[in-house]
């Protein structure tokens, strides 16, 4: 009966203990960065209700005036609304971030996984060509590619990712050395299962939290890149809202119209410390050393 009772009230304990999520929105740090994110995602999914102007419209009479009611972050020297632009330069920020990480972590993941899992010639072969990659300043690296293949947002995400998944390659390699190292991987194999057997049911299902985590944290690192490439005028063309492109074309009219490059660059900031914040949530969630 004392037992039945303990029992019971372990139970009720554990019923009543606060999750993961309950503890992470209890964090300021997070809880900022979370409505931080999603300001930026509803920005990119209602621009054409939010933005008062098309992106393209132009009123050269109208061309740097300072912010008013009809135009609440000023115009640009082509006399269109910059608060538009930054709200439909959301969505390139996003997409192109998001592509870029998906390819990067598409050749991080598989690499790592292969050189973790088989070892030998295959590990030697991948890792050399991970430290290759690791050793070339990633934005020098990017830019060769732009402009070997042409400059536009797309070829953006795909040179950013080519130049970035070394880290995800090391990490996941890593970590499937240790999976591999467990007694239910010598169990599988022993059964007689084959490698792509144990690599889908037993391998890829232990490296989801550590997969996501990594692209948690390379999202924003993956925005900030873009915008970097598109304020050298290799991203996303004019007449498109690239946010590192009107902070570039802004730099000249900086005494006259600050407003053109300083918007701009409030949304970068905004939107790459709402991704570290959240993103630093997220490890935290998935992370299996941090107790609930």
């Amino acid at each position: 009966m004392a037992h039945a009772q303990t029992a019971t009230k372990a139970a009720q304990k554990r019923s009543v203990r606060p999750s993961k999520i309950a503890l992470l929105l209890k964090k300021p740090m997070f809880v900022v960065g979370l409505f931080m994110l999603v300001v930026v995602v509803l920005a990119a999914i209602f621009a054409n209700q939010i933005a008062p102007h098309p992106y393209d419209e132009q009123n050269l009479a109208q061309k740097l005036m300072a912010p008013c009611a009809e135009y609440p972050l000023g115009t640009d020297q082509y006399g269109r609304c910059v608060f538009s632009r930054i709200i439909y330069g959301s969505r390139i920020a996003l997409r192109v971030g998001l592509i870029a990480v998906a390819i990067e972590c598409l050749i991080g993941v598989t690499l790592g996984v292969i050189a973790g899992y088989y070892g030998g010639k295959a590990d030697k072969i991948i890792s050399f060509f991970t430290d290759m990659v690791w050793s070339i300043p990633p934005i020098i690296f990017a830019m060769a590619i732009v402009l070997l293949v042409g400059a536009s947002a797309e070829n953006v995400a795909f040179a950013i990712a080519v130049v970035t998944w070394a880290q995800i390659t090391k990490v996941v390699r890593a970590k499937t050395r240790t999976i591999c190292a467990e007694s239910f991987i010598e169990a599988a194999r022993t059964y007689g299962e084959s490698d792509i057997s144990i690599l889908v049911r037993y391998v890829l299902p232990n490296l989801v939290s550590t997969i996501v985590i990594m692209a948690s944290l390379a999202l924003p690192s993956a925005i900030l890149s873009t915008t970097s490439m598109g304020f050298l005028g290799m991203g996303a063309q004019e007449p498109l809202p690239d946010w590192g492109m009107i902070l570039s074309g802004g730099i000249q009219y900086i005494t006259r119209a600050p407003w053109i490059s300083l918007y701009p660059g409030v949304a970068i900031v905004w939107t790459v410390l709402g991704f570290n914040l959240a993103s630093e949530g997220i490890k935290d969630l998935l992370d299996p050393t941090i107790e609930v």
